[in-house]
């Protein structure tokens, strides 16, 4: 199948335009994508850059390339637009439509999204990330009493990713504390994490998946064999339902599924807005 190139094309770091691009492309399984991200273009000479890169690719490939662009500033958007190309500019969408209901003229500043104009909101995230980081796999249970919540599960079942996301996207104080064979054999917690219960929610994960990721990790020996795997998340499914923790399967899910499921399940408060 020939590849269709796709370009995220920004002022900034290029994540609003990734987050965009991903979400629309991935609706079409039947297309296969080269995705290749353009950030920084601040000035003229950069857009230009960027329009000989397009045209490049274009002109190698017999598929339009697919340009995901969120430049803010409106004469660098038209020299990126003169590239090869199908152009879809957020700006250009909605920018215009939000300032004539607004009846106001856009600053056209960049960088507003992710930039550092909210330097509360941005310590926030900080803060949570520390926290994050130094509560990972239970390493500093004395902080507990902090989290707003506290992941459990067995081993590689996307605790620490799931905790750093909602950390860095939301700013929450995630902890996490991973099952041992002494709570599984036990069908126990620990009396400080019963005390934090109001806090707690699970993730499971289907056997076949968290032995092919623990294979990647540690192929040999009982961590990754099929009959340990599938001990570990019995014993896990059984604590979560004798203490009634809310918990969530994260085989099919993303990261960003699995942290609005935590939010949403547990009603815990954003403390920044992404």
């Amino acid at each position: 199948m020939d590849e269709r190139v796709v370009f995220f094309v920004s002022d900034q770091t290029g994540v609003t335009a990734e987050t965009l691009g991903h979400s629309l492309i991935t609706q079409f399984a039947g297309q296969n994508f080269r995705q290749t991200t353009l950030p920084f273009i601040d000035s003229d000479d950069k857009a230009h850059e960027a329009v000989e890169t397009i045209n490049a690719v274009a002109a190698d490939s017999a598929l339009n390339p697919i340009v995901f662009s969120t430049m803010v500033q409106p004469d660098l958007r038209e020299i990126v637009k003169e590239s090869a190309g199908l152009h879809l500019d957020i700006f250009d969408a909605f920018l215009q439509q939000l300032a004539d209901e607004f009846d106001e003229v856009p600053e056209y500043q960049p960088g507003r999204a992710h930039g550092m104009s909210d330097i509360d909101a941005y310590m926030k995230r900080i803060e949570a990330t520390n926290f994050a980081l130094a509560n990972d796999d239970g390493g500093i249970s004395r902080n507990y009493d902090v989290a707003d919540v506290i992941l459990v599960g067995v081993s590689r079942s996307g605790k620490t990713p799931t905790c750093l996301y909602l950390a860095l996207q939301y700013g929450v104080y995630a902890a996490n504390y991973p099952l041992t064979d002494d709570e599984l054999e036990s069908g126990t917690l620990p009396d400080f994490l019963l005390q934090q219960k109001h806090k707690l929610f699970g993730l499971t994960i289907a056997p076949e998946r968290l032995r092919e990721i623990r294979k990647e990790r540690r192929p040999l020996g009982n961590y990754a064999s099929a009959q340990q795997v599938r001990f570990e998340l019995r014993e896990a499914d059984k604590i979560f339902r004798r203490y009634g923790i809310p918990n969530v399967n994260t085989t099919s899910f993303s990261i960003e599924e699995i942290s609005s499921r935590i939010l949403d399940s547990t009603g815990v408060e954003r403390r920044v807005r992404p």
